[in-house]
């Protein structure tokens, strides 16, 4: 087996692991994401894989500019 196909295998699992725990948050209840925090709190959540469950509880503040008049 090729070390790059292992490799894309742990990065698959590290991911799915992260989308288990953005699932377990609760954070896939909502119909619609409201604002790019919310949306960049569940990116985060699901890159940090397995780091959720070692007490990593990653969050994303972000202001979004509002248009000039």
């Amino acid at each position: 087996m090729r070390a790059g196909s292992i490799g894309g295998v742990i990065v698959l699992i590290w991911l799915i692991i992260g989308a288990i725990a953005a699932g377990q948050r609760g954070y896939f209840a909502d119909d619609e994401a409201t604002s790019c925090a919310e949306v960049g709190t569940v990116a985060v959540t699901i890159v940090a894989g397995p780091l959720n469950y070692v007490g990593a509880n990653p969050k994303v503040d972000c202001d979004v500019p509002e248009p000039s008049q």
